[in-house]
Formats: C-alpha cells, sequence, structure tokens
C-alpha cells in the first residue's frame, strides 16, 4: 500500500488530507471518505487502507481544516466519552462543518483527484459515516456528473425540517446510492427510517436502504463500544459491491 499527506487549497485555507492506494495495478478508481465526527484518527485511516487494499485510490480529507491543528488530530475517543467538555466542543465543529461549506471542499478534493496518475480518469465514489451521511447526499446532489456510488452508514441529517435539507436535493443525484441505518439510534429515530425511502422514492433516486438489525449506532467502527463485526463485515461487502458495479464495470 503507498501512503501519503497532502495539502489541498480551498476558498477557505489549506485542507490536510490522507492518501492512499495500491502500490501496483494502477490508476484506480477514486473514492473520497468522509469522516466522522470524532475527525481523522488512524482508525479511519485503517478505514481508507481497508478500501485501498481492494483497488481504489482513497482520499481521506480533514473536514476540520478551518479549526487549525485540533481539526487535524481529531478529537481522542475516551475523552469525549468521558468529558463532557470534550463532548460539547466536538458538536460545536461538528456543527460548524455545514453541508455547504464541505460541498465547496469537495470541488478542489475533485480537482486533485484529476491531477493524480493513479487516480482512474472518471466518475468516482464517496463514502460517509455518522456526521457524514447528510454530506454525501449534498455531494453526490451538488456533483452529480462526478459521482456514481454513494455510500452512507448511519448517516444523520439526511431529512430534516431545514429548508436546506440535504434530501430536498435528492433528485439531482444521478448515481446509485446506498443508505444503511442502524435498528436502534437516538439519532436516527424510527419516524426518520420510515420517512427517508419515501423522499427518496420521490426524488427518483437510485437507492438502496437496509436497517441492521441488533445494532447501535457507530456499529462499523472497530473502536467504537457499538462495534458489531457481523454488521461491520457486511457494511464492507455492500461497500464494495456498490463501487465494483459503478466504478470497475
Amino acid at each position: 500500500m503507498h501512503e501519503f499527506e497532502t495539502e489541498i487549497a480551498t476558498d477557505d485555507g489549506i485542507m490536510d488530507a490522507f492518501v492512499c492506494h495500491p502500490e501496483e495495478g494502477g490508476p484506480f478508481p477514486a473514492i473520497i471518505l468522509y469522516m466522522d465526527a470524532p475527525g481523522i484518527r488512524e482508525e479511519l485511516r485503517d478505514m481508507a487502507r481497508r478500501i485501498g487494499t481492494v483497488g481504489y485510490f482513497v482520499i481521506l480529507p480533514n473536514l476540520y481544516y478551518r479549526t487549525g491543528r485540533e481539526g487535524h488530530y481529531g478529537f481522542d475517543l475516551e475523552r469525549i466519552r468521558s468529558d463532557p467538555e470534550q463532548l460539547e466542543n466536538m458538536f460545536k465543529i461538528m456543527n460548524e462543518t455545514t453541508n455547504e461549506r464541505v460541498v465547496a471542499d469537495t470541488a478542489p478534493l475533485l480537482k486533485f483527484i484529476e491531477s493524480e496518475p493513479e487516480a482512474a480518469p472518471g466518475q468516482v465514489g464517496c463514502v460517509g459515516y455518522c456526521m457524514s451521511g447528510r454530506i454525501v447526499v449534498s455531494v453526490a446532489a451538488s456533483y452529480p456528473q462526478n459521482f456514481a456510488a454513494i455510500a452512507s452508514y448511519y448517516g444523520v441529517g439526511i431529512m430534516t425540517d431545514e429548508d436546506n435539507s440535504p434530501h430536498l436535493a435528492a433528485k439531482n443525484i444521478t448515481g446509485e446510492v446506498y443508505l444503511a441505518f442502524a435498528q436502534t439510534d437516538v439519532y436516527v429515530p424510527e419516524p426518520l427510517l420510515e420517512a427517508i425511502p419515501a423522499a427518496f422514492d420521490q426524488a427518483g433516486v437510485n437507492y438502496r436502504m437496509e436497517i441492521y438489525p441488533g445494532t447501535d449506532h457507530g456499529f462499523a467502527f472497530p473502536q467504537r463500544p457499538a462495534y458489531n463485526k457481523a454488521a461491520g463485515e457486511r457494511h464492507w461487502e455492500r461497500m464494495f459491491a456498490l463501487f465494483a458495479r459503478n466504478l470497475k464495470g
């Protein structure tokens, strides 16, 4: 596996990112891995590496770059579980990382991918967890010509009462979407699980939605108390099949 850190200029500053891809056999279809609320950490880099090992050029951008170096290192999982002040700070920065900001950040990410010889030309894929569920829907709707495969796991904020709710723009998505949710999730309660399919049906999106039985929010992350090994492996299976259908055909 070849991996490196890079910096990408945006309208708001310099966004750092982790990049990885296989050593041989390129160029590879590109995947943008949008981070969850705790931010960049080795757990996420390992997940990027796992995607890379099956034949992809993966970029993991630091969406908290506007906050300085704290954003680069993310939030310690143990501290946010035990320290209310740290948890409050994480939610503050997460809420400041709006869909609109990340949509703007995605334009230079796509340009960076185009400039990399190990990234194959053509459409790309993306995957998001938790807070970045809303983000992947937003970027796929904003750049429909670029995103062919979109995966969200226990995505938060995909459907809200706000005028700029991501689901309202879903009609613009032309790629295939996979939405996976936990059976029990305080951030995505049952009424939302019932409403999201109707909204995506009405929007005419090519999508599949699954609720993973016996799971809680965070089931795909190995370092979370909610980690569920069977569900975590299913999440990889579904993701890799989605990307292969749309990016390797």
